[in-house]
């Protein structure tokens, strides 16, 4: 982490925010605590390196008020979620928002701890990525076999590798080595990834998603 790099949390629950806080700077990050969303937003300038951490539910401006209100302008800052009340609605419209990740409270410390880190390195990789069309996520899944394409709209889905091989009569080995192919021809580190660029291409409903685990299987 560089001295430019802060990760913002809004929460409105004090307890919640100053125990995530310590959490942070323990590891050595530096933070920015708000209490609600509005503040949040006008606290911040255009320029920012880092993610944020925002809770769901907040009076006045909750959160995915927030995440649209970032949209608008145009911060690609990954937004980790945090919620107690993470029903699947709620949940569909985060990550077809595009969410960085979604983790249900009470969550696990380093769960939270391994997500912010991901979402850092991934801003990261933004900033010096060179700027791509609008087309560029239709291109990107042009490049895919049929084969890779086959695996590729189950698993936007959220079915597992026994599944798709079920249905497709292969070998679950066989389904892990084109999993592990599709993810890295499409540049995707974690599976919310690949649902994410699927319902982007308009290949995958998000009311139509399965309610698994995203993140149980991890790329070969």
């Amino acid at each position: 982490m560089t001295d430019a790099t802060t990760v913002y949390v809004v929460d409105d629950d004090a307890g919640m925010l100053e125990s995530t806080q310590w959490l942070l700077e323990s590891v050595g990050l530096t933070v920015q605590a708000y209490a609600d969303g509005r503040q949040f937003l006008d606290a911040i300038g255009d320029q920012q390196n880092g993610c944020v951490i925002l809770d769901i539910r907040m009076p006045g401006l909750g959160g995915l008020n927030v995440q649209e209100e970032l949209q608008k302008r145009g911060s690609q800052l990954p937004i980790i979620f945090v919620s107690g009340h993470a029903d699947v609605p709620i949940v569909v419209r985060a990550f077809k928002s595009g969410a960085f990740d979604f983790i249900e409270k009470p969550f696990n410390e380093q769960l939270l701890l391994d997500s912010v880190q991901q979402a850092v390195q991934l801003h990261r990789e933004r900033n010096n990525r060179p700027p791509q069309p609008e087309h560029a996520t239709t291109d990107l899944l042009a490049t895919l076999t049929r084969r890779e394409r086959d695996v590729f709209l189950p698993l936007a889905q959220g079915y597992t590798s026994r599944e798709i091989a079920d249905r497709l009569n292969v070998s679950i080995k066989t389904i892990d080595l084109y999993r592990a192919r599709v993810m890295k021809r499409l540049g995707a580190d974690r599976l919310p990834d690949v649902t994410g660029l699927a319902i982007s291409a308009g290949l995958v409903d998000p009311l139509d998603l399965r309610a698994n685990d995203r993140d149980s299987e991890t790329a070969s």
